[in-house]
């Protein structure tokens, strides 16, 4: 699996399955009738590095971003984002991208990530938790989920130093 710098050239081909990500609304706290422009915007903005993830078909696979998650004196403390395409689940995508991410972070000088808003049923957890993160803390009943009700959103972290 290549995993690169995304290209405004990418966005077509990630669309798709941030598309079905997000209107799924399993996962991601944003709006499920997100447009198209919009998801471009908040995906693909010039704060973030984006990565693509391609398969050796050279389909795009799965995405990531990495910005700041704070400004001024915080701003080494980073945030990512994470999709695969939900046709490639349980392949190894997401963890690829996830070292890949966490590495680039430390590279650019991040002490440290943190997500701000991990639904606490998804299944990335199991992930996150697995390549050294923590769960800081849960903000109870804060995500209206479509199959399992009211769940918490988790505040994770972990040091890069």
């Amino acid at each position: 699996m290549l995993i690169r710098e995304a290209a405004a050239a990418d966005w077509p081909r990630i669309w798709p399955f941030w598309h079905r990500i997000v209107a799924a609304a399993e996962t991601y706290a944003w709006d499920p009738e997100t447009s198209e422009d919009d998801a471009r915007a908040l995906w693909m903005s010039p704060a973030k590095r984006v990565y693509v993830a391609e398969n050796p078909a050279g389909d795009v696979v799965g995405s990531a971003y990495l910005t700041s998650n704070y400004g001024g004196p915080a701003a080494r403390v980073a945030n990512a984002g994470f999709m695969v395409d939900p046709d490639c689940t349980g392949q190894g995508v997401g963890r690829a991208l996830a070292e890949h991410v966490l590495a680039e972070a430390r590279a650019h000088g991040y002490r440290a990530m943190v997500f701000n808003a991990v639904v606490e049923t998804n299944p990335a957890v199991a992930l996150w938790t697995s390549l050294g993160f923590t769960i800081l803390g849960t903000v109870p009943q804060a995500y209206d989920h479509p199959r399992h009700g009211r769940v918490g959103l988790h505040i994770m972290h972990r040091s890069l130093e």
